[in-house]
C-alpha cells in the first residue's frame, strides 16, 4: 500500500492510499517528491528558493559599529561582505558574534598583512580581526564565519585594499554560550567612524 499526502488550497490536508508502494507528498494536487525502495525522487524543484539568504545592505559611512541581528538558529555558515569598507582611522577592523547579545571577549584571532616581508600579524581577543590599511583607504573581500558544533564559530578572511596592492588574510575562533542570532561589525578601538562603502551578509 502507498499514500498520497496532498496540501489542498481548497479541502486542506488530504491523505489517500493506493497499491504503488510509495509515498507521494502533493501541493494543491501536483506532486512534488515521492519516496519509494528506490528512493526519494523531487518532481519540483523551485530555483527562487534558494539555500542561501542575503541580509540587507547596509552603508559603512557613519557610526562606530553595523549590526546584522535576527539570524535564525539553524544557519550553520554566514559570509561577511565588504565593499569599498573605510573609517577616518588606521585601527584594525574586528567582527563580533552573540546569541542574545554581542560577546566581546574570548576570541582567538589573527589577521596577516601580505604585503611585506616582516610585518607582524594582527591579533585580538575582542573579535575576529581583521586588518586595516588605514584611515580613508576602501577595503574589499569577506569573511567566512561556520559553525563547527556546539556553538564553536570558526572564522576566515581575505580583504583586499586595491590601492596599495595589500591583502590581509587570517582567521579566528570563538565559542558563544548560546545559539548565534547577530554579527557586528566595529573596530579594536571602538571609536572609529565608518565614512565610506557598504557591508552585507549571507547566511545558510
Amino acid at each position: 500500500m502507498a499514500v498520497t499526502i496532498n496540501a489542498s488550497t481548497s479541502a486542506g490536508l488530504v491523505q489517500t492510499a493506493d497499491l504503488s508502494g510509495s509515498l507521494a507528498l502533493q501541493a494543491n494536487g501536483t506532486t512534488v517528491a515521492t519516496a519509494s525502495s528506490s528512493g526519494l525522487a523531487i518532481s519540483t524543484y523551485n530555483p527562487s528558493a534558494s539555500l542561501i539568504t542575503s541580509g540587507t545592505s547596509q552603508a559603512s559611512t557613519s557610526g562606530t559599529s553595523i549590526d546584522f541581528t535576527s539570524i535564525p538558529s539553524w544557519v550553520k555558515r554566514i559570509t561577511v561582505m565588504f565593499n569599498g569598507v573605510s573609517t577616518n582611522s588606521s585601527t584594525d577592523f574586528l567582527i563580533q558574534i552573540g546569541a542574545g547579545s554581542i560577546d566581546t571577549a574570548s576570541y582567538i584571532s589573527t589577521s596577516m598583512l601580505i604585503r611585506n616581508a616582516g610585518v607582524a600579524p594582527e591579533s585580538s581577543t575582542s573579535g575576529y580581526v581583521i586588518g586595516s590599511y588605514g584611515a580613508s583607504f576602501n577595503h574589499y573581500g569577506h569573511m567566512f564565519i561556520t559553525s563547527f558544533g556546539s556553538n564553536i564559530w570558526i572564522a576566515t578572511h581575505s580583504i583586499i585594499e586595491q590601492s596599495m596592492a595589500a591583502i590581509f588574510a587570517g582567521g579566528g575562533v570563538k565559542t558563544l554560550s548560546g545559539t548565534l542570532d547577530r554579527v557586528r561589525l566595529t573596530t579594536v578601538s571602538g571609536t572609529a567612524t565608518f565614512d565610506a562603502g557598504s557591508i552585507n551578509i549571507l547566511y545558510e
